[in-house]
């Protein structure tokens, strides 16, 4: 006989705080291995696809993780160096780069005089502060994707875990299956199935729309020639899952820079606003529609609320597991949502009387 659902619920919630728990204990060692699971969800659609051309899986998962793994180590060796650099020298040409700019205003504009002190002081202060904390922020986004538990192990962890995840998915995916509770099994399939679209909607046309705009970003402004451009650009691209938010910064990042090294220029300063416009246009009435899509329904300001809370909870591993949280929370709203609408809570009525 199957237990009353007052007690199935009670398992759980148990089962849920149980998870919590180890969460909260083992954060830091589980990083390693939520990120190789993470990278093995999304690479196994590449590896069926070799395997339909014939591949055996072990050969297919070879060649994803050896390409993986070479993208992933130029974009280390060639890019990120790169980036931290302007980024450090950003930070440290702040101070100069205000000052100079507030001169130059002032010139141009004699009225703003009358605010001089206030202007110059706020403008002290925030250069100041860029270059108190930019050397420190651009350090710190580099030590907490590396430094959780080690560099090392994290990196010599995660792509081994990642690799025998890809080589045991069907099995893997079997087990896990076997496991549901019958009566409920078909119902969790299309919950999960459901889940699988959203997050997989979301994170792979999502990181794809960022990383087009970060190279398009990086690339227009590098050839307008915008001191820092590099990175201003990636930046830009990197955070513009959050509507907007990406190429606010950026660019008033890049005008910025652009009004301090163009002074006298208009064209050159009118490009840059250009290239942020562009992108706007290109990101919402293009990559996003057509790589993201329209299905996905998970709303910018729950995703951040989501990654908020969890990275405060759980730092680094609770950043990673926040989307697929916040994907499944989104799925089970509105299935229950849906069993809301057809019970007699919501409409006491028999189902024959009640208006469609």
């Amino acid at each position: 006989m199957a237990p009353a659902p007052n007690v199935q619920l009670r398992y759980w919630a148990i089962a849920a705080l149980v998870l919590v728990a180890l969460l909260w204990l083992l954060g830091p060692a589980l990083a390693p291995f939520i990120t190789g699971a993470a990278i093995a969800y999304f690479l196994n659609p590449m590896v069926t696809r070799l395997m339909d051309r014939g591949l055996p899986r072990a050969i297919a998962v070879s060649v994803i993780m050896l390409g993986a793994l070479g993208a992933i180590s130029l974009g280390l060796l060639l890019l990120v160096p790169a980036v931290i650099g302007q980024a450090l020298q950003f930070s440290q040409a702040a101070p100069e780069l205000l000052t100079d700019l507030y001169n130059r205003l002032t010139f141009r504009f004699s009225e703003l005089a009358r605010l001089e002190e206030a202007l110059k002081a706020s403008l002290a202060n925030l250069g100041e502060a860029i270059s108190e904390r930019g050397a420190v922020l651009a350090e710190g986004v580099w030590r907490s994707v590396s430094g959780l538990v080690s560099m090392m192990v994290f990196l010599i962890i995660t792509p081994v875990v990642a690799f025998y995840l890809l080589l045991d998915w069907p099995r893997f995916v079997a087990g896990v299956d076997d496991l549901l509770p019958r009566p409920h099994a078909p119902v969790i399939r299309g919950l999960a199935s459901e889940i699988d679209v959203t997050i997989a909607g979301f994170v792979r046309g999502q990181v794809t729309v960022c990383l087009i705009l970060a190279a398009y970003y990086a690339t227009t402004l590098g050839l307008v020639g915008l001191q820092f451009g590099l990175a201003i650009g990636v930046v830009a691209g990197l955070i513009s899952f959050i509507p907007y938010i990406g190429a606010i910064i950026g660019g008033v990042l890049a005008i910025g820079v652009a009004l301090w090294q163009f002074w006298g220029m208009p064209a050159s300063i009118g490009l840059v606003v250009v290239i942020f416009a562009v992108g706007q246009v290109l990101e919402g009435n293009v990559l996003v529609p057509r790589i993201v899509g329209n299905s996905v329904r998970l709303h910018p300001v729950w995703l951040l609320f989501a990654v908020s809370v969890f990275g405060m909870l759980f730092g680094f591993t609770g950043m990673l597991i926040a989307v697929p949280v916040a994907a499944s929370v989104g799925v089970l709203v509105r299935f229950g949502m849906a069993q809301y609408l057809q019970s007699t809570l919501y409409d006491p009525s028999p189902p024959e009387e009640r208006k469609p």
